[in-house]
């Protein structure tokens, strides 16, 4: 089983494998895939949809809870941008913005932790992705480069719309049709992993609140549970390591 308690984050893509409590309702600007590395969970959306199962993609922007049952898990998060994430849009339009148990079986736990590690979804999953794949709008791709950079969350919407030459409506609106989510969400979004990203440097959450752009630690927690439905200490401080990949 991979090593537990461990966050990676790369430039389109994050996991985490561990531990964790069982989340409030949330939602955020990233599909996810879930997967129990020692068992069943439970994932609840909709209208009182509860169902458990051994793995679950949940799309960007659909509200749910997780409960893992007290087991290990691996939570593969993968950036709206991203080739992976664009290539599962028409299995969400096809399917709905909860589809369970898509993992398929792996034999051998070095295979899993092999494919975990190198993201390789089409090796964890047993439905294909889009072979097709429209690039990105060059205008919104310009925008993510800023909005990744530490000290966005000081860059006003205004701002990025007018250095890609658009009206702020506009950009608004080309942001979602290429990203699936609103630029207020993908902002906080991206806050938030800039913030876990400085816990390669320090541990402190207070630290992370300042890589991240927050106002202080209260507006990170807040933020924090507002994308992960758990408080940052729950999950962040039992972390053993935090891999960045270039």
């Amino acid at each position: 089983m991979p090593a537990r308690n461990t966050l990676t984050l790369g430039i389109d893509r994050a996991l985490y494998v561990g531990e964790i409590p069982a989340t409030g309702w949330h939602c955020h600007a990233s599909p996810v895939l879930l997967m129990g590395l020692s068992g069943r969970f439970a994932v609840h959306w909709g209208a009182g949809r509860v169902e458990t199962c051994h793995s679950a993609l949940v799309d960007a922007g659909v509200e749910h809870l997780f409960d893992p049952c007290g087991e290990t898990v691996a939570l593969v998060y993968l950036e709206p941008d991203s080739r992976e994430a664009r290539g599962l849009r028409g299995l969400f339009r096809q399917e709905g913005g909860v589809v369970l148990d898509v993992a398929a079986p792996v034999g051998a736990r070095s295979a899993m932790d092999g494919y975990l590690h190198h993201f390789d979804l089409p090796a964890l999953l047993h439905c294909p992705l889009d072979s097709e794949v429209t690039p990105l709008d060059p205008r919104v791709a310009c925008s993510l480069r800023v909005l990744r950079h530490p000290q966005a969350g000081r860059v006003a919407r205004g701002d990025l719309a007018s250095g890609v030459q658009l009206s702020a409506s506009r950009f608004n609106h080309l942001f979602r049709a290429e990203m699936g989510v609103s630029l207020r969400s993908y902002r906080v979004w991206s806050q938030v992993r800039l913030a876990m990203a400085g816990l390669a440097v320090s541990p402190r959450l207070t630290d992370a609140a300042l890589h991240g752009e927050f106002s202080d630690s209260a507006h990170f927690s807040r933020m924090f549970r507002q994308t992960f439905g758990m408080t940052p200490s729950s999950v962040l401080k039992p972390l053993k390591t935090v891999t960045l990949l270039a």
